[in-house]
């Protein structure tokens, strides 16, 4: 008997052990004074989008509109709490004016154990980070994507060749777009990063392509349990060395990369490729230019691309080891691989969808090529197209890629509103910036649901409010390959509609709804759309 009663005692203490554990943090932000959404037990407010209960923009405009008349409140990821931010002040505050307090992203990748992700630039922190990325500046700049240019404008041809021959065998070309769009930035990257010539329309299944699904799959049970232990329980995960990129995915992305550095270096190739520039980094031979010469493109690159922050300008005398090198490689394939070729998903169905909008997208689109009399287009003459860039520029508005950003707070930060509110951001605590929020606000976006590229027009761009498009980021943790990417999108978008109109289908999902997932901005059925020939 004595030993039951001993037995059920400490099973109680266990559970209630447990239960004190699991709510230790649930008075958190009532000690702050501060607003904040009630948790459930365990899962906080963000376990229904990790059980991918809710879309991403869903979710996100959940928490945006908890409190829509406080300046911060708090919430809770799990057992972790947090602060969101919907107040644009607030966020060039926290994210430029105090970016030393807030200066880290929350990631918690031990870097001896997932080597490509925990020596990227996006995880890197403090010294190391803003080394790094004053180290990776030069290879961003307009001058460098003028060099890629015409490796991007190659996998094009391969694109356009590959549609014209449908069209000329008489095919109705009807397209998932994701995919399509997703294997011509495939390319691109195998191409401009690695200086690999990859073809994925003629070689539907090459590596390249089928490891790059395989690391945005999120999908399996397994999956979504890895990146729990590693969000939730790092230490969990680095006792059990837990990696976000399995071992035999990481392995093809290393081999791949050190062949092509061996070779380069064993033959004395150069090419304007992404892995020669960081070779040059690691010789000292790549710094920013200064003084005759100088970067000129301030201004000039279309109302989305970011600038570079005077810690991106440093002069750093930093050599990268070969890791370094390969999680350079490595995270920009990933951002290049979805992001990209998601903003061009949702640029084909806007497109399809406002046909006065293609319309007048085309016609800017058939002058300047009338213009060019037989000359390619150039990386400089598409940032001359203005309509070209609102359309752009809308379409990272309405279906930002990323949806969401956040800080770490890296060392205490007093708050103060001016009107009696008043507590400390904690060290070690995350902020959480909701893009989609404030891009989807008719506070500062008026009718948020329509597509309206007149928004960035030379005559309303002046009306966005600072703080509040914030398509890749903000300065100085802002997206390295702004420049990049909207150099992929615009050039492709350039020479399809040459040839094509974007029309629905009979797939086609009208209007778009997106897929509940706890991580992607996804349409719930695909973009189905018919390329349509223009006739000559």
């Amino acid at each position: 008997m004595i030993g039951i009663l001993l037995l059920l005692s400490a099973i109680l203490l266990i559970v209630y052990a447990f239960y004190k554990w699991a709510t230790l943090n649930n008075d958190y932000f009532e000690r702050q004074n501060l607003k904040y959404m009630k948790p459930t037990f365990l899962v906080g407010n963000t376990g229904g989008a990790f059980a991918n209960k809710y879309t991403p923009a869903e979710f996100l405009d959940m928490i945006f509109q908890a409190f829509p008349d406080e300046r911060i409140f708090g919430f809770f990821d799990f057992r972790a709490p947090k602060f969101a931010i919907r107040d644009p002040e607030l966020v060039k505050e926290i994210a430029i004016t105090s970016f030393d307090n807030f200066q880290d992203h929350e990631g918690v990748v031990d870097e001896h154990i997932d080597k490509l992700w925990g020596n990227s630039l996006l995880l890197m922190r403090g010294e190391k980070w803003r080394n790094m990325r004053a180290t990776l500046s030069p290879v961003f700049t307009g001058s460098k994507m003028r060099q890629m240019f015409d490796l991007n404008s190659e996998c094009i041809d391969n694109v356009v060749r590959h549609l014209l021959q449908k069209a000329e065998k008489g095919e109705k070309i009807d397209i998932e777009m994701k995919d399509f769009f997703t294997r011509y930035t495939n390319d691109v990257i195998a191409s401009c990063a690695y200086g690999i010539k990859v073809n994925s329309f003629e070689e539907p299944n090459n590596e390249f392509y089928k490891n790059g699904l395989e690391m945005f799959d999120f999908t399996s049970i397994r999956k979504i349990i890895k990146i729990l232990i590693i969000m939730q329980l790092p230490a969990v995960a680095r006792a059990l060395k837990i990696p976000v990129v399995d071992a035999n995915v990481a392995k093809i992305f290393r081999d791949i990369i050190s062949d092509t550095m061996e070779v380069r270096k064993k033959n004395n190739i150069y090419r304007p490729y992404m892995i020669n520039m960081l070779m040059q980094i690691r010789e000292g031979t790549l710094t920013h230019q200064t003084g005759k010469g100088k970067e000129k493109d301030k201004g000039k690159e279309g109302f989305a691309t970011v600038e570079e922050s005077d810690i991106g300008k440093l002069s750093v005398n930093r050599s990268l080891n070969d890791d370094e090198i390969v999680a350079q490689c490595f995270i920009f394939f990933l951002a290049g691989f979805d992001t990209t070729s998601t903003t061009l998903t949702f640029a084909s169905y806007e497109l399809s969808v406002n046909p006065d909008v293609q319309s007048k997208l085309y016609k800017e689109i058939a002058e300047t090529n009338e213009k060019l009399a037989g000359k390619r287009v150039t990386y400089d003459i598409l940032q001359k197209m203005p309509y070209m860039d609102q359309v752009i520029s809308e379409t990272l508005r309405k279906w930002p890629p990323l949806p969401v950003m956040d800080r770490l707070c890296v060392k205490d930060y007093d708050y103060n509103d001016g009107n009696g509110l008043k507590f400390k951001i904690e060290k070690g605590t995350a902020v959480l910036i909701a893009i989609y929020g404030f891009h989807h606000d008719p506070k500062y976006f008026f009718d948020p649901e329509k597509f309206d590229p007149e928004r960035f027009s030379e005559e309303n761009k002046h009306n966005i409010q600072p703080g509040t498009y914030l398509a890749f980021g903000i300065e100085p943790r802002n997206c390295i390959g702004s420049r990049f990417a909207l150099m992929e999108i615009k050039a492709i978008l350039y020479y399809l509609l040459l040839d094509f109109s974007f029309e629905p289908n009979e797939k086609s999902q009208i209007p778009l709804k997106l897929k509940k997932s706890s991580f992607n901005m996804r349409a719930e059925k695909g973009v189905h759309l018919e390329l349509k020939p223009r006739k000559k």
